[in-house]
């Protein structure tokens, strides 16, 4: 199997195949092993994964951009994600809460989360552990650092888990920030809930569809964006997320926290497969 041949479609792969799928950019045994077996446990739960030939490992780097629905897209989206690019990572923001969870907080070290610690924890006792989670700079530093490397960067750009089944949260703007501060195409994603029952929070259980748009690329790179030009690559992001996720979006809400063209995907380069992501 080739991973610069066109992605197979993830609904038809079988077991055989995802236990034997390539993944050159994992160096190690076990991280090899956790890869697949986070995969094996998005089979059922992710119905099917279209765009991934937008995310090609040889892409990067590139800021994926999805709403967020669940907690457990958080773990089963980029373990789909990371088993198509041959097991190079996505770097994905992740909040500090979730490190404290046995298993949990392994998985999030081995993926190079990128992770958040503005919310306290939950019980508050909890704050206590929070320096241990604390980087020297921000998570934005941690995330311009691995764009310059080469390494994409995932965001939940939500901000939190929003269950509204038809319309999402206005959003942070962290993701068109580091797009218009480092020219870095924005990859946007929506992940939808066909099957879920009309009128009704979406739940953690419920399967999921995942639409990978095609790269947007601003127009150009600036330095320090103004709050225009801000706002309105934050609001094309947004309604290119709420194409693909089949919610509604307004930049107007309580959550409000938060140029421009569709690039076409560059020309695949050749194979490199030189060491771990």
């Amino acid at each position: 199997m080739s991973l610069y041949a066109d992605p197979p479609d993830w609904a038809l792969v079988t077991l055989g195949e995802l236990m034997q799928w390539p993944l050159p950019y994992q160096d190690g045994f076990a991280d090899r092993c956790l890869v697949r077996a986070m995969a094996l446990a998005a089979r059922g739960r992710v119905l099917a994964v279209s765009g991934l030939q937008n995310v090609r490992a040889g892409y990067d780097p590139f800021i994926l951009a999805l709403n967020h629905s669940t907690r457990t897209e958080a773990l089963l989206v980029p373990a789909v994600l990371t088993l198509h690019r041959g097991g190079r990572l996505i770097h994905f923001m992740a909040d500090w809460n979730f490190r404290l969870i046995p298993g949990i907080g392994l998985l999030y070290r081995r993926s190079g989360a990128l992770t958040v610690t503005a919310k306290p924890a939950r019980p508050r006792v909890l704050d206590v552990l929070r320096p241990l989670y604390r980087s020297p700079g921000s998570v934005l530093d941690e995330a311009r650092a691995c764009l310059r490397r080469g390494r994409s960067v995932g965001i939940f750009v939500e901000g939190t888990v929003n269950r509204d089944p038809e319309r999402l949260l206005p959003g942070r703007r962290s993701a068109a920030l580091l797009s218009l501060e480092t020219g870095v195409p924005i990859v946007p994603v929506g992940i939808r809930f066909p099957h879920a029952p009309p009128g009704r929070p979406i739940g953690d259980r419920d399967a999921m569809e995942v639409r990978i748009g095609p790269p947007l690329l601003p127009r150009e790179r600036l330095d320090h964006p103004s709050p225009a030009a801000l706002r309105a690559w934050h609001a094309t992001v947004m309604g290119e997320i709420a194409r693909l996720s089949g919610k509604h979006w307004s930049p107007d809400g309580p959550d409000d926290r938060r140029a421009i063209t569709t690039a076409p995907a560059p020309a695949l380069p050749p194979p490199s497969f030189g060491g771990s992501p």
